[in-house]
């Protein structure tokens, strides 16, 4: 471990990057319901956002053009990186290399090439890189996850969902191509799920989509993925930004089916319920109530710079979904079946990574539609 890793005694310092929705709405605010972790920065290309936010937080704020003398400051411990995601690695490499933690929005980047820098940095420098996969600490969704890969349903054999939204064709998602786009966006938490659920990695990809004819956006906004998994299972998943918001999912197994809805989205009242029926018509409904999901994970990520432990969602978890995403814009350029290299599934999500915050209500978001954050 390089001698510039940062450990703190006490609270984390973070600093965020990007000012935008996710970060106005959910970081920002959930921080504060944390025991470990404190905010006293933010990095954003816009004025207006620097100012406001700043009074609204008591904070610094700093200019892109400034990173680096923030990173060098010795006021941060970590930053959250929630730039769009073809700025992930601009913002990422750097702060790793200096030493600071980084908490990455998902997805982690726009390639595999770059994930492995990124998780180079870290190995390098020895701070700490975890994807933020908030639903790795959610009840409901560990619980689903555990259970299964005790066996409670026996042999698994499909998964099935649906999760869209409409999109505003300004927004940057909406105009920044695929890697920007729905599949990366939104379909990263359906083929994150699925292979924690099922406890595999798939070997082959499917996928079509379709441009909605009354918008402008500058890819396949409405997209069907089929993922083909070694002992036999298949998940199959629709992605929209240009329809009614739905998000749910159904699995399949042996013993029984699980019911999930809502299934990944977040919100001061939102919990992550699911009904599971047994194949004699017995049901049993998950309901763990809602959490503060954002700052569910920021104290987890806090936790393990402050003792040292390495994150559950580390790198090379950002890297195993990158790889699918790589391989569905293939399908989408191709129209072929994409075969993946076999890899091995990690099994390492665990009920004690469960946090249970109570939830902090949003904030009213100011100029959120700035591609700069």
């Amino acid at each position: 471990m390089s001698s510039n890793a940062k450990t703190p005694t006490e609270t984390v310092r973070y600093a965020v990057v990007g000012g935008g929705e996710i970060s106005q709405t959910a970081f920002m605010p959930g921080i504060s319901a944390t025991s470990n972790s404190k905010l006293v920065a933010l990095v954003t290309g816009d004025p207006k956002k620097a100012e406001a936010l700043g009074e609204r937080y008591g904070i610094k704020s700093y200019t892109y053009d400034d990173y680096d003398q923030l990173l060098a400051s010795g006021e941060v411990d970590a930053v959250y990186v929630a730039t769009p995601n073809f700025r992930h690695r601009e913002h990422t490499v750097p702060a790793l290399e200096a030493g600071i933690h980084v908490l990455l929005e998902k997805p982690m980047a726009i390639s595999v090439e770059e994930c492995e820098a990124m998780i180079k940095a870290a190995e390098k420098s020895g701070a700490k890189l975890m994807v933020a996969y908030r639903l790795h600490h959610e009840p409901g969704t560990v619980e689903m996850i555990t259970r299964l890969q005790q066996g409670e349903l026996g042999r698994l054999h499909s998964f099935t969902s649906h999760f869209s939204q409409d999109l505003n064709e300004q927004n940057h998602r909406a105009t920044n191509g695929y890697w920007a786009g729905v599949v990366p966006d939104q379909g990263t938490y359906q083929i994150n799920a699925v292979r924690h659920l099922f406890g595999a990695e798939p070997v082959a990809v499917r996928a079509a989509g379709r441009k909605h004819p009354e918008r402008e956006y500058n890819f396949d906004d409405t997209v069907s993925i089929t993922l083909e998994f070694e002992g036999g299972q298949l998940a199959t998943f629709l992605v929209s930004c240009s329809a009614a918001g739905i998000d749910r999912f159904t699995l399949v197994a042996e013993k029984g089916t699980i019911d999930c809805d809502p299934s990944f989205v977040f919100g001061p009242d939102v919990s992550i319920k699911s009904v599971w029926t047994d194949t004699d018509g017995n049901t049993q409904t998950l309901d763990p109530g809602a959490v503060e999901q954002f700052g569910g994970q920021t104290e987890y990520f806090s936790n393990c710079i402050l003792t040292g432990k390495d994150p559950e969602a580390d790198g090379e978890e950002g890297r195993r979904d990158l790889r699918i995403l790589e391989a569905i814009e293939r399908a989408l350029e191709t129209g072929e079946r994409v075969t993946l290299e076999p890899l091995e599934y990690r099994s390492r999500i665990t009920t004690d990574q469960i946090y249970r915050l109570t939830p902090v209500e949003p904030p009213e978001p100011i100029s959120v539609q700035s591609i700069s954050g």
